[in-house]
């Protein structure tokens, strides 16, 4: 697998650095994928009577997440929800990258595991499903097809191609019956959660999980994503700073999706770069991000790594994965301009109030933890107020904020489920701004945010920053 981690190849998440392939069918029948949570739910059973049996022994009294939650049961769970892939994996990767350090140690490793496995399809299942889009003599459109996948991922899997005329194509090819899983595997993962006690009873989830099964059946559709990818081509133009692969419609079905194959690194490479080149590959992103959000209205929500490369030659970011790209809403929009308003004159009371008037932050988590919520707000503007492009790499807000949200996470009655444009949004804004701490870069964001609201950066006197300070 030569190539695999250099090129551009648009997996849907996660696997460019992959150990040696592991051909394992993904079970495409709706009995077959209820088969395996049966047996995932026996597993996990067996092994809560054993821990809980253990922990008896010993005189503790285990709570039901203690045994639900184990190193053992933390492996059966990634294995079986790996060997799945499609929903039940996508769920389990986006959880993990929207929560971070929120989520109970235990889950955060069932997470990392999922990432880090390496599921193929075998090669007779893939020709099924290639004979089943393309026809039987589908390999007389190629001079060569790799049979061996250069990425793996939750949705599909993509094969580097070359075609008579000597062209290099990217072929993302999709699980079989993953379209049609999607709703029973989401209601699956949700249960798994419910039973583990990770969210509370009171919480009501049935909004965000009728839009993951939009979302997931959005991103399954791979003439849609082709459109997509298409129409966010034209609308960057000729901007040297990214490259988007193109669409090859002629071989595009509803689960094959082909398109140019590009060169490139995985982002995570130019960690190894001067600062001047991390800082100006950051500075495109957040940029991209802004402009999606007030120019575009419309953003690519889905900010793994992986949907990205870097081209050391040219400079250029290349652009992968438009399965969840989505329409931003003028009301979200405009909830983060406030926001973004707010935060440029440092109006610590209006952030909050802000934040709770669009759904960011639960009423009640503000009302029964209005210091902390203060102070975290505090913490945050006044690193961001500092002089100079904001440093990335600077953490040292970042316990404070952590520590400041133990009693929110640990009041599991204020807990709030905001509204899901928001987090699809804040989803992105999230990602991008983990990749920039990975990257150690500095970028002037409140430039670039103050540019995209069409609002001047106010000076901040130290008069002001006094008066700021005393308030919180």
């Amino acid at each position: 697998m030569p190539v695999a981690g250099r090129c551009a190849v648009m997996p849907d998440h996660d696997d460019d650095n992959l150990p040696a392939p592991r051909g394992r069918a993904v079970p495409s029948g709706r009995l077959a994928r209820l088969g395996t949570f049966g047996r995932l739910a026996g597993g996990v059973a067996g092994g809560m009577l054993a821990e809980g049996a253990r922990r008896l022994a010993a005189g503790e009294r285990p709570t039901m997440g203690d045994m639900m939650l184990t190193p053992a049961n933390a492996t059966r769970i990634a294995d079986r929800l790996s060997h799945l892939r499609g929903a039940a994996m996508k769920l389990g990767q986006m959880i993990s990258m929207d929560a971070g350090d929120l989520l109970p140690p235990e889950l955060s490793t069932i997470m990392a595991r999922m990432r880090n496995q390496a599921y193929r399809m075998p090669p007779q299942q893939l020709d099924g499903v290639l004979k089943a889009e393309w026809g039987r003599d589908w390999r007389r459109r190629f001079r060569h097809f790799e049979a061996s996948p250069i990425a793996a991922a939750s949705i599909g899997q993509v094969h580097r191609a070359t075609l008579p005329d000597g062209r290099l194509l990217a072929i993302k090819v999709q699980y079989p019956g993953l379209r049609e899983s999607i709703d029973a595997d989401v209601d699956n993962v949700a249960t798994l959660l419910r039973v583990s006690n990770l969210l509370p009873a009171t919480m009501d989830i049935a909004p965000l999980l009728t839009e993951a099964k939009r979302q997931l059946a959005e991103e399954a559709d791979y003439r849609r994503e082709g459109e997509q990818m298409r129409a966010y081509g034209e609308r960057l133009g000729d901007d040297p700073r990214y490259l988007v692969p193109t669409l090859d419609p002629a071989l595009t079905t509803d689960r094959v999706l082909a398109m140019s194959f590009v060169e490139g690194r995985p982002v995570e490479t130019l960690a190894d770069e001067p600062q001047d080149i991390r800082d100006r590959a950051m500075t495109a992103l957040v940029d991209l991000v802004l402009r999606e959000l007030f120019a575009f209205g419309m953003m690519q929500t889905d900010p793994n790594f992986a949907n990205y490369r870097w081209q050391p030659d040219t400079g250029r970011l290349v652009l992968l994965d438009f399965g969840a790209t989505r329409s931003v809403p003028a009301a979200t929009a405009a909830s983060y301009r406030g926001l973004i308003e707010a935060g440029l004159v440092h109006d610590r009371d209006r952030i909050r109030d802000l934040a709770v008037a669009n759904g960011f932050l639960g009423e009640q988590a503000a009302m029964a933890h209005r210091p902390a919520v203060d102070r975290i707000i505090a913490a945050v503007d006044d690193a961001m107020a500092r002089p100079g492009p904001f440093d990335f790499g600077d953490r040292a807000f970042v316990p404070v904020v952590r520590e400041e949200a133990r009693a929110l996470v640990a009041d599991r009655t204020t807990w709030h489920v905001p509204h899901v444009e928001t987090l699809f949004v804040q989803r992105k804004v999230s990602g991008t701004a983990l990749l920039a701490a990975r990257l150690k870069s500095r970028v002037d964001v409140r430039g670039l945010a103050a540019a995209a609201i069409g609002m001047a950066v106010p000076d901040r006197s130290p008069d002001q920053s006094m008066v700021a300070n005393q308030s919180a």
